[in-house]
């Protein structure tokens, strides 16, 4: 076998392969022997058709077949022997396969990038901290007693947080536009569930009030038509309710689990929930920083065949969550720039754990694993449920190798403690 390799624009190579012609004809005339006495053939009994009767009915399948898996043995072998590490399929350009001549084609196709690390000593990294205070708990109990709240009939004009039922008619151009008008809706004022404008115009109003006012559809609405546009809704108030929130009693306490009805209790529960929430938070802020820190120090060329992979990913990932459907393709622009990041950081996080000789820790899985479960009712249930599932601990495993690749940078780089309050960490990120 002869092998010419050549280096194309950044990660592409091109190896040109021959293959000797008799290599090719030995297999071939291998495989029609061993069909001999097994094909039938019309003329001849089972098994007793000459050689030459079954090539000439077999000969040029035989062929395709076996220049086909010459070139996929051919092609590991020159990858083996030029010490490359092909990334993705080759596109393969055939030159010459016609039969009693030399098999020679063109692999195409480009190769991991060498990877040398920069010295983490010299990375710059933000580490935040933070605590659950009393006042962090006081606060996560009104939000639970928000979510419990109930509405008693006001003989009022409506305010901010009352809820209002509302019947409506909405114009558009002077004319009633499809899905704008409806009957018994309930709005609760500063709840932002109606458009940008809307709830204002319903505070200060009591029951039986009938009234008009204009407003703006935004930019960005969900209907295409209404984008922009300005509209007049015709309104009357059918009820207003105020609020009301459950007392923090032994009752609201055995609604959040506590059989006793303790509120110590359920104050302890929500500080052990909220610590855990806040650890992985914070974890993750580490890991985003520290990975943040890694990509910016190393400068890494990407083969575009593993972009295009974790693109495909990205887009299947997406559909499924978005219940799209299945088979529909959504512009690759969408996902690039995440996908070369996923890449580059694959990259780097795999030659740190060879530089760093990490192994998985079989304790830190274990107890991540416990820590799932621990947010299950039934956590032995969760934890046998994972042990048995070996496609399930591999991803723990794989999160706990990243947590520690994260442990070796911070050892060695210079972190800058900040601590920020628990609300601020805990904030939902846009």
């Amino acid at each position: 076998m002869q092998v010419s390799l050549e280096s194309g624009e950044g990660l592409e190579r091109k190896l040109t392969i021959q293959v000797p012609a008799e290599t090719v004809e030995k297999e071939v005339e291998k495989r029609l022997k061993s069909m001999t006495a097994r094909v039938r053939i019309d003329g001849f009994r089972p098994g007793k058709a000459p050689l030459n009767v079954v090539k000439k009915h077999y000969g040029s399948q035989v062929h395709r077949e076996v220049v086909g898996e010459v070139m996929q043995n051919s092609f590991r072998d020159a990858v083996i022997k030029e010490s490359l590490k092909p990334a993705g399929m080759p596109t393969i350009e055939p030159k010459s396969m016609d039969q009693g001549q030399p098999l020679e084609y063109v692999a195409k196709f480009e190769v991991y990038p060498e990877i040398k690390l920069a010295d983490c000593s010299q990375l710059q990294i933000e580490r935040v901290t933070a605590d659950v205070t009393d006042k962090d708990i006081g606060d996560m109990i009104e939000t639970l007693r928000k979510q419990r709240v109930t509405y008693d009939a006001a003989p009022r004009a409506s305010a901010k947080e009352d809820q209002v039922v509302i019947n409506f008619t909405g114009y558009v151009d002077g004319v009633p536009f499809d899905g704008g008008k409806a009957d018994a809706v309930a709005v609760v004022l500063g709840s932002g569930s109606m458009i940008p404008g809307f709830e204002e115009h319903l505070i200060g109003k009591s029951a039986g009030a009938e009234f008009a006012f204009d407003v703006t559809f935004p930019d960005d609405y969900r209907v295409a038509n209404l984008k922009g546009k300005p509209a007049k809704f015709e309104t009357k108030v059918v009820s207003v309710s105020a609020p009301r929130l459950p007392a923090v009693d032994t009752e609201f306490a055995k609604a959040f689990g506590v059989a006793d009805g303790n509120m110590d209790t359920l104050r302890a529960d929500i500080r052990n929930n909220m610590t855990r929430e806040l650890r992985g938070r914070l974890t993750s802020i580490l890991k985003n920083n520290v990975m943040d820190a890694v990509l910016k120090a190393n400068e890494v060329h990407v083969p575009k065949a593993l972009v295009d992979e974790e693109c495909e990913n990205l887009q299947q990932q997406m559909i499924k969550s978005a219940n799209l459907q299945a088979g529909m393709s959504l512009p690759k622009e969408l996902f690039e720039g995440e996908a070369t990041r996923r890449v580059k950081l694959g990259l780097l996080i795999g030659e740190m754990v060879k530089t760093a000789a990490l192994r998985v820790d079989a304790e830190r899985v274990k107890a991540k694993v416990a820590d799932i479960a621990s947010t299950y009712e039934d956590p032995l249930e969760v934890i046998t449920h994972y042990q048995k599932n070996r496609q399930l601990m591999q991803g723990i495993e794989g999160l706990v190798l990243e947590e520690m690749v994260v442990d070796w940078v911070v050892s060695q780089a210079k972190m800058k403690d900040l601590t920020k309050p628990f609300s601020e960490i805990m904030k939902p990120t846009t």
